[in-house]
């Protein structure tokens, strides 16, 4: 049985967000997109509609406006639905675990999904998100707590670990007299 990676799109809206344009997408099951316009792995132009209004959609635009407001307490609801293989889909399981300010290394997350030589297929997999916020791959850093690849730009990435209280490597060695 072959899985398919596309989703059918009904909608789709562009939202300004303070790190710049935020593409959602949604399918009939739930939110499948949320990419910055200049991200890796960013599909290109969507055949849906433009329905700002749609219902899953203007569920994650107030929810991200609240993410924006207070990044620490805001837990995204919106329905989810994300294409991927079964691998991709129980490493983003995973993710959605994290709360604001919590971090994990991709070791830490092979080791959560019993697959503890799959490190490079877990880092693949955080790669490929299609959902940027709602399924937190930002959390995820290097072994040493470094920063590492996020299709959204480390710029990206080092701000929203910053809004949401996370220690960051750089930031200890920073303080340090």
């Amino acid at each position: 049985m072959s899985l398919s990676l596309h989703r059918e799109w009904v909608a789709q809206t562009l939202v300004d967000t303070p790190l710049g344009a935020l593409r959602l997408a949604a399918s009939a099951q739930g939110l499948g997109g949320a990419w910055f316009e200049d991200q890796k792995h960013h599909p290109g132009p969507l055949d849906a509609p433009e329905w700002a209004d749609h219902p899953t959609l203007a569920q994650a635009r107030d929810e991200l406006q609240a993410y924006w407001q207070a990044p620490r307490q805001t837990r995204f609801a919106t329905p989810l639905d994300p294409a991927g293989t079964a691998f991709q889909q129980a490493v983003w399981a995973v993710l959605r675990e994290l709360l604001p300010g919590q971090t994990c290394s991709y070791g830490a997350l092979a080791l959560r999904l019993q697959r503890p030589q799959a490190v490079r297929a877990v880092g693949a997999a955080v790669g490929r998100n299609p959902l940027s916020l709602f399924i937190p791959c930002h959390r995820v850093l290097g072994s040493d707590g470094s920063l590492t690849g996020y299709a959204g730009g480390l710029t990206r990435k080092r701000t929203l670990l910053r809004n949401e209280g996370a220690a960051l490597a750089a930031d200890l060695f920073a303080s340090t007299p």
